[in-house]
């Protein structure tokens, strides 16, 4: 919750409000050092980003209206103004869910969801992936090792067949799997709904403490539009 709230606010700030998107940066990156990940990590899980950077770099030399030199470049102010959104709310986005999930267990999130009142079947869906996402995975190395010791190796165009091949054969295992283990709790008294757990009660220095980062970010979104 205390991390979506953050992502509301700083999405909600304009990209011009540079002091806002400073104090938000500060913020995150202090709350990454109070849990205690590692920088290299962080680095390492956001390259993800990525893609999102380089399409935002192409935005400057599109667009309408005022033109910008940089650099002997004729680059649209407007260009570069939705580039440098995109970077830095895609950034903020990108180190929150890397603090979600570093934080946070994916039971946890699943039971925040529903708290969020997130329609059950998303939630379902959601656990159910990640409960089985290790099994598919597991299956998929056994059919690579299947491979390997009949002394197939992948080198070119030519053995693309046989890889198709593993992946519709894997998609049905997996099918097959899924029609199982629905069969399986329909015999165990599955009626649409997983049984839940009883709330964990929530202390009110816990809601202080989940509730410190947006209410930092907002506190600097109205000292920022103050000054």
């Amino acid at each position: 919750m205390a991390v979506l709230l953050f992502i509301l606010v700083a999405v909600a700030t304009p990209i011009t409000n540079i002091d806002a998107h400073i104090a938000y940066f500060s913020v995150i990156w202090l709350a990454l050092a109070i849990a205690k990940i590692p920088p290299l990590i962080v680095i390492k899980r956001s390259l993800i980003e990525i893609p999102f950077v380089a399409f935002a770099l192409l935005m400057p030399f599109f667009g309408q209206g005022e033109r910008v030199d940089f650099l002997g470049l004729s680059l649209y102010q407007e260009g570069i103004n939705a580039g440098a959104a995109i970077i830095a709310k895609a950034t903020l986005g990108v180190l929150s869910a890397i603090l979600l999930s570093a934080t946070t267990t994916a039971r946890e999130i699943l039971r925040g969801l529903e708290v969020l009142r997130l329609p059950s079947m998303l939630v379902q869906i959601a656990t159910f992936m990640l409960r089985y996402l290790n099994v598919v995975t597991d299956e998929m190395e056994r059919m690579r090792v299947a491979r390997a010791s009949r002394g197939f190796e992948a080198k070119g165009i030519r053995h693309w067949r046989v890889l198709a091949n593993s992946a519709g054969a894997l998609f049905i295992r997996s099918y097959e799997r899924g029609e199982r283990v629905h069969l399986a709790m329909l015999s165990r008294g599955y009626s649409g709904t997983l049984p839940k757990e009883e709330r964990v009660t929530i202390s009110p220095n816990q809601i202080v403490l989940g509730l410190a980062l947006p209410l930092l970010a907002l506190a600097s979104l109205l000292i920022s539009v103050s000054l």
